[in-house]
């Protein structure tokens, strides 16, 4: 008999709606698969270093929006864990800091993830050049297990339905 194909999935939360929809669609997931959800939001360490590198940032601005950035996360990761207990789901969370896409691989494969969901929009593009496409291109480019960009237009209706 072969395994389940999503066992374990993984959702990125970045703050934007699409991020939120991929929760929803991973809830959804789970009660049809009876599968295990792991959310994890990534303080972009790397960048706000890059920033500061190049005089964008002074120290002090760095660490503040660290600071505001792993609020917004902690804040982030509750709203995931209470969309999965309004449906029956279990959402375990995880708050990391680093490189978004490395932190995000390194997590898969530390969880033995089958999947990984990343919001996207309708009309996005992944090959445009804003920091979130190239993320998201280095996730699909060095995961070792299946990624889905979720577009579903329908999911908010679809939750509430479940």
């Amino acid at each position: 008999m072969i395994k389940p194909l999503f066992q374990n999935i993984l959702v990125l939360l970045n703050g934007t709606d699409a991020s939120i929809n991929a929760v929803r669609y991973a809830v959804l997931m789970a009660k049809l698969y009876r599968s295990r959800v792991y959310a994890v939001y990534v303080v972009d360490t790397a960048t706000i270093k890059q920033l500061t590198l190049n005089r964008i940032f002074i120290d002090e601005e760095s660490r503040e929006y660290e600071q505001s950035l792993e609020e917004n996360g902690h804040r982030y990761l509750s709203y995931a864990e209470e969309l999965g207990k309004a449906k029956g789901v279990k959402i375990e969370t995880e708050l990391r800091r680093g490189a978004i896409w490395s932190e995000v691989v390194t997590m898969s494969e530390e969880r033995k993830m089958d999947l990984i969901l990343l919001g996207g929009q309708e009309g996005e593009t992944v090959d445009s050049k804003d920091i979130m496409s190239s993320t998201y291109r280095s996730v699909m480019m060095n995961a070792r297990c299946s990624v889905l960009i979720v577009k579903e237009r329908m999911i908010e209706q679809l939750f509430k339905l479940a």
